[in-house]
């Protein structure tokens, strides 16, 4: 288990009830089962108590656990026949977005989803979930053909943001984006979206401009991410707890606002602690999404999606 920062108390006595089992095993005239029986209750009450009151802060460090399931965990638990389609069609294929043609509940559907990989290889290769604008390219060509065929998006959002490097710059990376919000915008199908990590700047809001969004209880979406946000307006990266509290990035905040429609539960502990959990929670969410916009002409579909994000923030407002 990676222990996060705030995680330090439940880490030394979790440790502590290892250590004795160990010893158990090693020498079997030992009887530790009651000792390590009581840590693992006191580990239990403290893990609720961390996880009662998260800061934004907090929240922050657990949507970027990497223990967390990632974009690929998802399509190979939730969707059958998983087609990855490649390439832009103009300059290259981008590991970072995932995507392609599949079932979901045995209807075909289009898949699309940052990746950021799980060990230092895939980490590598996937950039970390930040696409470069061919990343962004395939995803308008794979709106495209879902408009096209009539079939319905589904997006998985996980990414820190567009990668920022100076060959993405130089193919486009801002037009990249913005013609993939454009396309979202414009596809009369049904588009829904979860963010199942990070959320983080444009890069996340091209795949997330939908009919319905859904965020995971833990995740974060945001404009910037606090570090950013903190180097900007204090000139200190140190404060991007303050940051973190200011921008309102955590779902219940967002669900507040009317960014997001659906908050989906997180095990105790967070995703990384209940995976097959937490995917399955992901998998009804989808389902009860995909029934809401079934059927709908699709004029509706593209006139309700553009009046969501006109209506953006004015609930929290008015409140």
């Amino acid at each position: 288990m990676n222990y996060l920062e705030f995680e330090k108390p439940l880490a030394e006595i979790e440790g502590k009830a290892e250590e004795l089992r160990a010893m158990g095993r090693s020498n079997p005239t030992m009887d530790v089962a009651k000792e390590a029986e009581a840590l693992d209750r006191k580990a239990d009450q403290i893990l609720k108590d961390l996880y009662k009151g998260l800061n934004a802060w907090q929240k922050c460090q657990v949507a970027r656990h990497p223990d967390r399931p990632h974009c690929r965990d998802y399509i190979e638990a939730l969707f059958s026949e998983f087609t990855p389609l490649a390439g832009d069609r103009n300059f290259a294929d981008d590991s970072a977005i995932m995507g392609g043609l599949a079932r979901f509940n045995d209807q075909p559907v289009i898949i699309l989803g940052q990746e950021k990989g799980h060990d230092t290889k895939t980490r590598i290769e996937r950039n970390f979930g930040m696409a470069r604008p061919e990343g962004y390219r395939k995803a308008i060509r794979l709106m495209e053909m879902a408009d096209r065929f009539r079939l319905p998006v589904v997006t998985l959002v996980d990414t820190p943001g567009a990668y920022p490097g100076k060959g993405a710059e130089e193919r486009g990376q801002a037009e990249a984006i913005a013609r993939a919000t454009e396309k979202s915008l414009q596809i009369g199908v049904p588009v829904i979206s979860v963010v199942v990590g990070e959320g983080g700047s444009g890069g996340a809001v091209a795949l997330a401009t939908a009919n319905r969004i859904a965020m995971l209880e833990h995740s974060i979406y945001s404009v910037i991410s606090p570090e950013g946000c903190a180097s900007i307006l204090w000139k200190d990266s140190e404060k991007m707890r303050e940051a973190a509290e200011a921008l309102r990035l955590t779902a219940q905040d967002l669900q507040k606002l009317g960014v997001i429609d659906r908050i989906v539960k997180e095990p105790l502990g967070g995703a990384q602690r209940g995976r097959k959990e937490t995917i399955e929670a992901v998998g009804k969410a989808i389902e009860a999404m995909l029934k809401e916009l079934s059927g709908k002409k699709p004029d509706f579909l593209i006139k309700d999606r553009r009046e969501k994000f006109l209506d953006m923030g004015t609930k929290g407002l008015a409140a």
